[in-house]
This record gives C-alpha cells, sequence and structure tokens, in this order.
C-alpha cells in the first residue's frame, strides 16, 4: 500500500491538462508549479479566480511589467501586433481547470491554471505552436524566459491571495 506522498506524487505525474486537447504536440510547453504555504488558511479552489490572480498584468512584479511592456513595443518589428488587454482572460473552465486561449498569425497559446487544495499547490500549465519565421524569431527570448516569469507571477498571486493564519 502506498503511503499518502506516494499517492500525491502518482496523482501529481498523471495530472493531463486540457491545454493539450488543443494543442497535443506543442512546439513548446511547460508547468510551472508553485506551493501554497501552510500558513495559508484556506485554499479556494476556483481555479478562474487562480487564473485572474496569476495573470494579473497590474499586480505582477515590476520587472515583469517591464519586460511586458517592452514585448508589446518590439514585437512590431517582426510584424507582430502587441497584445489585447484581454490576452489573459480566462476562455472557460473545464476539468477544474481554467483555460486561457489566444491564437495569432505568429502562435497560438493555451495556458492553464489549477489549483490542488489537499497538495497545496497551484499549476500553470502552458503550450505553445508556432508558426512561421515570425513566431520562431518571437519565441526564441520568451522560451527562456517564459518559466521565470510564469513562476513569478503564480508566485506573487499566492502571495496576494491570502492572509497568514
Amino acid at each position: 500500500m502506498q503511503d499518502s506522498h506516494e499517492e500525491r506524487e502518482s496523482a501529481q505525474a498523471s495530472r493531463r491538462s486540457i491545454v493539450f486537447d488543443d494543442i497535443p504536440s506543442p512546439d513548446f510547453a511547460d508547468v510551472v508549479i508553485v506551493s501554497i504555504p501552510h500558513e495559508v488558511t484556506a485554499v479556494l479552489q476556483d481555479p478562474a479566480w487562480w487564473a485572474k490572480q496569476v495573470f494579473n498584468v497590474e499586480s505582477a512584479p515590476n520587472w515583469v511589467k517591464l519586460l511586458l511592456g517592452l514585448r508589446q513595443t518590439l514585437v512590431r518589428l517582426i510584424g507582430v501586433s502587441p497584445a489585447q488587454s484581454s490576452v489573459f482572460d480566462v476562455d472557460r473552465v473545464q476539468n477544474e481547470e481554467a483555460l486561457i486561449a489566444a491564437d495569432d498569425r505568429h502562435l497560438d497559446f493555451r495556458a492553464t491554471v489549477a489549483v490542488d487544495p489537499q497538495a497545496r499547490l497551484l499549476y500553470v500549465t502552458t503550450a505553445v505552436q508556432l508558426h512561421g519565421w515570425r513566431g520562431r524569431l518571437y519565441f526564441l527570448p520568451v522560451s527562456v524566459l517564459h518559466a521565470p516569469v510564469t513562476r513569478s507571477m503564480a508566485k506573487r498571486a499566492v502571495s496576494r491571495a491570502f492572509e497568514p493564519a
């Protein structure tokens, strides 16, 4: 019989995100997992609420805001339109995940946010399908910065979301 730690690891390893329903063979994919501290008294289970917290650009760390602002300016140089303010809006909630979807001529983007209140973990899963040279050129710096930016935004969401006990 497995102990609870092994069961939790097995459940986490078998988690499959709905991002792969839309993009089954992505050019880029990652999962950022952030723990929710035990000092937090309650963990909300609403993935749409969590997605809004994680992708709230106004509450992002200053260095992330700077990078996103830089992105908005530089993409024009390769013929990519700046992102609309609604790019990180939740499209739907399915299977305990909030899905954010954006398609453009240079790439298709999917991200989900899910929370496991028992394991006290927040998951942000991303899948990207690149289109043409613009997508590949655009995504060169993004691929390097994506995980630290996403992790920073998820950690900020956790720290803002709750008052310690």
